[in-house]
């Protein structure tokens, strides 16, 4: 990035790039800077700023300094130095008989060279003009000749539009135009509508090209042989900007045209067939989407609560091949107590499973401080088995009820089981 500031010259013309070199200038304000013809003294149109470096023609000339109060009554002493030379100068061509038109004077801000710019349709021999001009203002004289744009943008006006001319306010520099640019725009190609008052083209004819050769990609040209949803035909008027062409269909009247829209038409490659065969089938009409309905919310209605009924249901515990809801566990009491005792008269409680931590197992709780359960809390799975009723004849063989008692324990909790020592006999 490099650091510049944006000076123009008589408040015309293209603006230049300049070093600041250290001097803070304002939009708006005099500066005086270094150029070619040596010093000159020019408007701010941007104060100091980075651009690009590809920007920036190298080397940048410097600002001298920002304009003094001297500087502005020596450039208000020129001004009016230019004023009578143009006068002069106007005498003089016309003393010599030279077929030019004297267009602007321009002084140096040091007041050692005059131009004079003049406008002529051929070559001209000023020689003997330039010598008149060199003995009246004792300086060097330089005359040249320009265009009629440049004629145009030096005396300023008003243009068609009413607005001044585009040239003399913003633009920096010409650039090409050309009659394409209005056959595009379907403009009159009539030299009076589509020219400025330069005689040329009006520069405004570029302005919006981009967007007129992006819209006549989709549209068939004036007299193509398209087809339509209701047979063939020729285009015979386009409208660009609305996307639209009107349409002579074969078989109709003389006088009897009708309007597509461009999505509605498709040009036949190769033209009419010159043969008299059906021309083939190219267009595909793309179906029109309804437009959805809106729905207008209310902002005050509360958002309705999905409940899943799957996540309500307690997951199933495997217990065999079947499977059975999850049961809540009791409680227990501190040091690993049922908070309800088991009922009166049950089996010897079974020792518990020692604590990971340290090794000790449950207490046995005393007999006198159990308590009576209630039987439809539970059953007591320590209870002696109900016994068989006796029945004549010979009785099968039958378990003791220790036996019976010790294996109905054993089959409900396996993994209980008292650990047996190597003996076979159970540890106490």
């Amino acid at each position: 990035m490099t650091e510049v500031v944006s000076i123009k010259f008589r408040n015309r013309g293209k603006t230049y790039f300049f070093d600041p070199a250290g001097v803070e200038l304002a939009a708006g304000g005099k500066a005086v800077v270094e150029t070619s013809k040596g010093l000159e003294i020019g408007t701010v149109v941007q104060g100091n700023h980075t651009v690009e470096d590809d920007q920036v023609v190298q080397p940048l000339r410097p600002v001298a300094r920002a304009a003094t109060e001297d500087d502005l009554r020596i450039e208000e002493l020129c001004r009016q130095r230019e004023r009578e030379a143009y006068e002069i100068g106007k005498q003089k061509i016309e003393a010599h008989g030279l077929e030019m038109k004297l267009v602007d004077v321009e002084c140096s801000f040091e007041g050692t060279k005059i131009i004079f710019f003049f406008s002529s349709e051929g070559r001209v021999d000023f020689r003997d003009l330039v010598k008149d001009l060199a003995g009246v203002f004792r300086t060097r004289i330089e005359l040249r000749q320009i265009g009629v744009r440049d004629e145009a943008r030096m005396l300023g006006g008003l243009g068609i539009c009413g607005r001044p001319f585009c040239c003399g306010s913003f633009m920096d520099e010409f650039k090409p135009v050309s009659t394409k640019m209005a056959k595009i725009q379907n403009l009159s190609l009539n030299p009076a509508k589509i020219s400025g008052c330069c005689g040329r083209l009006m520069c405004c004819l570029r302005y919006e090209q981009p967007a007129y050769e992006e819209l006549v990609k989709n549209v068939p040209k004036n007299g193509a042989f398209v087809e339509t949803p209701d047979g063939y035909g020729n285009v015979n008027q386009v409208n660009i900007l609305r996307q639209t062409v009107r349409v002579k269909l074969d078989g109709d009247g003389d006088d009897a045209y009708r309007q597509y829209d461009v999505d509605e038409v498709a040009a036949v490659p190769g033209g009419r067939p010159r043969d008299g065969s059906q021309p083939p089938h190219i267009l595909v009409l793309k179906p029109k989407k309804a437009p959805e309905p809106e729905v207008e919310e209310d902002p005050w209605q509360m958002p309705e609560l999905i409940v899943d009924a799957a996540a309500a249901v307690p997951p199933a515990v495997e217990t065999g091949g079947e499977k059975r809801p999850e049961r809540s566990r009791r409680p227990r009491r501190e040091g690993g107590q049922s908070a309800e005792p088991p009922a009166e008269g049950g089996g010897k409680r079974r020792q518990g499973r020692s604590n990971r931590r340290g090794g000790q197992g449950r207490k046995e709780p005393k007999p006198a401080e159990r308590q009576p359960k209630a039987p439809e809390q539970g059953r007591n799975r320590s209870a002696k088995p109900p016994q068989r009723p006796k029945t004549e004849g010979p009785a099968p063989q039958e378990q003791s009820q220790k036996t019976r008692s010790k294996n109905y324990y054993n089959r409900r909790r396996p993994h209980n089981r008292r650990p047996k020592s190597e003996g076979g006999q159970n540890k106490e």
